[in-house]
């Protein structure tokens, strides 16, 4: 499907700047444009590639000033990286869309399914599973018994969902994916062995919520392990059980979130970010990449690098004297010795 950039704008409520005829059918990144495409300008180490693109229309900012002159057209928008969302959302739904249960697939008959529901092939639903309309489960999921799954969500291949989890509406659950597996619960006796603490909590999942490949949530020992409205999790993250994180809180690959941490709206945390259990973290916390958490987080809104955790401008400070640390050891080194000198004279 094609195209021009009039129409692109309009969807946008974006400024035509060039060309206004000119036809797309096809997106590229800014670096890799090619006739025909439509690339994007947001980050600006990437903006010496503008003035060679190959792509006929690029989405930039409305602030965006050329310093040289420019072959594209621009659509000028507030935000090109949300309008190019907006744009790959579009696209996305123009795809032909899977319906239909699988021959192959085992769908108990108590258990509940909506319209329009795709269930792939070798797919499992328990007893009393309740699927949504709209919902895709694709092959080899595991839906263990009284697992619910919202309106519009997708279940990625080889999932596992245990016995009574919920994931709410517009969900995206990605491969590999473990939801309500049992939490890391042992109690040691007097000898020193470990006897395992039944776990008879779900996970629930709030509407709007992605995980990604690979993360594993675990269920509560009691009650539930929560995930509120819009959290983004990324691949390979481990959330254990009865968790509780924030709207719109955003975890990076490889974070590990320890038992009974409760983390607050809007937060940010990249990767290898670990946190310890117990705890409470502030609505708006930012954590670095690799910051170990180990206390309470009680100012909200701050930014956190290190380990232990510390305000990033104490970072920075600490980042610049750690590589001084040679030459003030080598200075400690010439002072001892001038000290002992003047004691032997």
């Amino acid at each position: 499907m094609t195209f021009t950039a009039q129409q692109i704008a309009d969807f946008l409520q974006g400024e035509v700047v060039g060309n206004k005829d000119i036809v797309v059918s096809e997106l590229s990144k800014i670096e890799e444009g090619r006739p025909g495409t439509l690339t994007f300008l947001s980050n600006p180490k990437y903006t010496h590639f503008i003035y060679t693109t190959q792509a006929d229309i690029v989405l930039v900012d409305r602030t965006f000033v050329p310093e040289q002159p420019i072959s594209a057209t621009l659509i000028k928008v507030e935000s090109a990286y949300q309008s190019l969302a907006k744009l790959l959302t579009l696209v996305d739904s123009m795809k032909p869309k899977k319906t239909g249960v699988h021959a192959t697939a085992v769908v108990s008959e108590s258990a509940t399914v909506g319209e329009n529901v795709y269930i792939g092939a070798y797919a499992f639903v328990g007893n009393n599973v309740k699927i949504g309309n709209n919902v895709k489960i694709y092959p080899h999921v595991f839906l263990d018994d009284s697992v619910v799954v919202g309106d519009d969500s997708v279940v990625y291949a080889h999932v596992s969902v245990y016995e009574n989890c919920e994931i709410g509406k517009r969900c995206v659950i990605h491969a590999g994916a473990v939801l309500g597996a049992d939490g890391f619960g042992f109690a040691p006796d007097e000898q020193g062995h470990y006897h395992k603490i039944p776990q008879i909590g779900n996970v629930k999942l709030e509407d709007d919520v992605e995980v990604g490949a690979n993360t594993t949530i675990d269920c509560a020992t009691m009650g539930s392990t929560l995930i509120h409205r819009g959290v983004k999790i990324d691949n390979l993250i481990q959330i254990a059980h009865n968790v509780e994180i924030g709207e719109d809180t955003a975890l990076a690959a490889q974070t590990g979130v320890a038992g009974s941490t409760k983390i607050g709206k809007r937060c940010v945390l990249a990767g290898q970010v670990g946190v310890a259990g117990h705890l409470n973290i502030a609505d708006g916390s930012i954590f670095g990449a690799q910051t170990g958490v180990s206390s309470h987080i009680k100012e909200a809104g701050q930014i956190w690098q290190g380990y232990p955790a510390m305000p990033v401008a104490t970072f920075h400070r600490l980042s610049v004297i750690q590589k001084q640390l040679p030459d003030l050891q080598r200075k400690i080194y010439d002072l001892e010795r001038q000290i002992e000198a003047m004691k032997t004279k």
